[in-house]
């Protein structure tokens, strides 16, 4: 269930980071294939693409869509509704396990990538 894989040390010496999109679950935003720049410890608003530690597999780096800020992180859900490993699957994620923001698809076609 390889997500999202990692292009460059999270926490380094500068907060962005490059992340390779692998699968369908950010279908129609983001699809497998591209590549995206994230801002660690960004922000976070509900909308927001972001970054985050599988919670049952810190190994694994997921890219999903923040709902909503609840009692102990944040509810997370894929843009593609046939996709359910999200929030719906592991519930809701802590604090600590979100990395940061995807603020824009640079490969193949750049878009920034806001809030809905």
């Amino acid at each position: 269930m390889a997500e999202e894989t990692e292009h460059g040390p999270v926490g380094g010496l500068l907060p962005f980071g490059v992340i390779d999109v692998a699968g369908p679950s950010m279908r129609p935003t983001l699809h497998d294939g591209d590549q995206v720049v994230v801002r660690y410890g960004g922000r976070i608003r509900p909308g927001a693409v972001v970054v985050c530690r599988h919670p049952l597999r810190q190994d694994l780096l997921v890219v999903k869509r923040a709902v909503e800020r609840r009692r102990g992180g944040w509810w997370l859900l894929s843009d593609n509704p046939l996709v359910t490993t999200d929030s719906r699957e592991f519930g809701v994620v802590p604090d600590d396990l979100v990395l940061g923001r995807v603020l824009l698809r640079f490969w193949p076609r750049p878009r920034v990538l806001g809030a809905r």
